[in-house]
C-alpha cells in the first residue's frame, strides 16, 4: 500500500521492524513481499493476484505462517487462511504474542490477557473457540444460547474480572506513589522507542542488574530503582515498556495502569537511538503514545543514546533540532554525568541554604527537613527548634512559612 519515495521508505522501515518482531517471537523470516496498491481489498487486503503470488511463495519457501504488517479484519484473516493454507497473523497478533511471552509479573500477564481477549472478541466465528480456562460449567449457559453467544459472554465476563483486578493494581500503585512523593523522592521515567537502549541506560544510571537484549520488548513490567542525580540527591528512576509504530490501541489501553508511572512522573527522559536512520519517525511514534496516555505535557529531556555509533557531526545535527537534549552512550558511559546534572537542574535539586523555625511539638515538620535535605545545625530555645539546613530548590516552597 505504498505511494511515493518517502512513503515507501516508511513502509520498508515498518516491514524491517516486522521482521525484528517476528524474530523476537521466535520465527525465522524466509521471505518478504511489498505491494503498491491504491485501495485495500475488502476481502483479502492485498487482492486476488497478490494472494496467488504469496501462496506460491509459501509453497516454495515451505513457510507455515504469514504475517501482515497491517491489521486484518476478521473476514480478511479467515479468507487469507483459506487461500494460503497456513496460519495468518497481523502485526497486532504478533505483538500480543511477544507480550504474552515476556510478561513476568501477575499484573503484566493480566494486562496482556485483557488485550488478547479484546482482540479475540470480534474475531469469534460460529465454529466457536476453546475457552475452558475462562470459566463456565453448569449454570453458565443461558436458555437458547448458541455456542458462539456463550463464548462471547464468557469473554466479556473474563474481561470485566481482569479490569477489576487491574483497577485494584492501579489503586495500590497510586498509594505507593503517594508514599514516595511524601518521602520527597522525585520520579524520573524512561520512555522511548523499543530497542532504543532504555534498559542499558537504566542499568548504567542505577547499577541495577536488568536484562539487556537487542530483541524487541524485553522490558514489559516497570522497574523502579534509585539513581543519584548530579546534585547528590537520589531520585527514583522508572524503566517502562518500549513504544513502537502502530502500537495496538488495545495494548495501550490495557497497560494504562503501568503507564501511569509515566503520566505521574516529575520528569521524562525520552531515550532515542541516535544511530537509527528513521529516528524522527520513531520520535513521532513515541510522542503519539505519550499523547494518547495523557503524558504529552510532562517535562522531558531528549536523550540521544548510542553516541558511540555515530559521528560527532551527526550528534550535533540531532541536538540542534532538540533543545536541552543530551548526547550519551549507555554502553560506554559517555555523557552520563552530563545527563545526571541535567536531571538535577530540571528537577531543581540543587541545594539551597535556609534557616527554618518550627514549634518543638512539630515533630513531623522537623523530621521532613531531615528527610528532604541536610541539616547543618539544630538549636532548641523557648519551645522552638531552629534548623540551618540545605534543601533541594524544589522543596523550599514547601517550608516557606518556616523560613526566618
Amino acid at each position: 500500500m505504498v505511494a511515493g519515495s518517502r512513503e515507501r521508505l516508511r513502509v520498508e522501515a515498518a516491514v524491517e521492524e516486522l521482521a525484528l518482531l517476528a524474530d523476537s517471537a521466535g520465527a525465522l523470516v524466509v521471505g518478504t513481499v511489498l505491494q503498491e496498491r491504491k485501495r485495500r481489498d475488502p476481502a483479502t487486503l492485498i487482492g486476488r493476484g497478490k494472494v496467488l503470488e504469496v501462496a506460491a511463495m509459501v509453497v516454495a519457501k515451505e513457510a507455515d505462517v504469514v504475517i501482515f504488517d497491517d491489521e486484518l479484519s476478521p473476514a480478511q484473516q479467515r479468507n487469507l487462511e483459506e487461500e494460503l493454507g497456513v496460519k495468518t497473523l497481523d502485526r497486532t497478533q504478533l505483538i500480543l504474542d511477544i507480550f504474552a511471552k515476556r510478561a513476568r509479573t501477575r499484573e503484566g500477564r493480566m494486562q496482556v490477557e485483557l488485550a488478547q481477549l479484546d482482540y479475540m472478541l470480534p474475531r469469534l466465528t460460529g465454529k466457536g473457540v476453546m475457552l475452558s480456562r475462562l470459566g463456565g460449567g453448569i449454570g453458565t449457559r443461558g436458555p437458547g444460547e448458541t455456542k458462539l453467544e456463550t463464548d462471547r459472554r464468557r469473554i466479556r465476563q473474563r474481561m470485566q474480572a481482569i479490569k477489576r483486578e487491574i483497577e485494584g493494581v492501579r489503586r495500590n500503585r497510586t498509594t505507593r506513589r503517594d508514599a514516595r512523593q511524601r518521602a520527597s523522592a522525585p520520579i524520573v521515567a524512561l520512555v522511548g522507542y523499543t530497542n532504543a537502549g532504555k534498559s542499558t541506560l537504566f542499568r548504567a544510571l542505577t547499577g541495577a542488574d536488568t536484562a539487556v537484549s537487542s530483541q524487541l520488548f524485553m522490558t514489559l513490567d516497570p522497574l523502579i530503582r534509585k539513581m543519584r542525580a548530579g546534585s547528590g540527591q537520589d531520585v527514583l528512576l522508572v524503566d517502562t515498556v518500549g513504544f513502537i509504530q502502530k502500537l495496538p490501541h488495545a495494548l495501550v489501553a490495557a497497560f494504562r495502569a503501568t503507564l501511569e508511572e509515566v503520566v505521574e512522573a516529575d520528569l521524562l527522559l525520552h531515550v532515542m537511538d541516535a544511530s537509527a536512520d528513521d529516528v524522527e519517525q520513531r520520535e513521532e511514534a513515541v510522542e503519539a503514545v505519550l499523547k494518547e496516555i495523557g503524558a504529552a505535557e510532562r517535562p522531558r529531556i531528549p536523550v540521544l543514546n548510542k553516541a558511540d555509533r555515530i559521528a560527532p557531526t551527526r550528534a550535533r545535527a540531532l541536538q540542534e533540532g532538540r533543545p536541552e537534549s543530551v548526547v550519551v552512550s549507555a554502553q560506554t558511559g559517555a555523557g552520563l554525568d552530563v545527563l545526571r546534572d541535567a536531571v538535577a537542574t530540571r528537577l531543581e535539586l540543587q541545594p539551597r541554604a535556609v534557616r527554618l523555625r518550627f514549634k518543638a511539638a512539630d515533630r513531623r515538620g522537623i523530621a521532613g527537613v531531615y528527610t528532604a535535605g541536610r541539616v547543618v545545625s539544630h538549636e532548641v530555645e523557648d519551645g522552638h527548634v531552629t534548623l540551618d539546613a540545605e534543601l533541594p530548590e524544589r522543596m523550599v516552597e514547601r517550608y516557606r512559612e518556616h523560613i526566618v
